[in-house]
């Protein structure tokens, strides 16, 4: 999935609801994104952290 695919999908969700991720048969909050730069001929990606906040 690409960022303007996911942009697409989110855009269409309620915007208050949070973001989860799901983690070792868990959900997760997301609590980040990093960008992880490309190399030559490779392309940039994007990185979704779980919010890693003790529960």
């Amino acid at each position: 999935m690409t960022v303007q695919q996911l942009i697409h999908l989110l855009s269409a969700m309620p915007p208050m609801a949070p973001v989860l991720l799901e983690e070792d048969g868990g959900l997760s909050p997301l609590g980040g994104v990093d960008l992880l730069p490309g190399t030559p001929g490779q392309p940039a990606e994007v990185l979704l952290r779980p919010d890693m906040t003790p529960d």
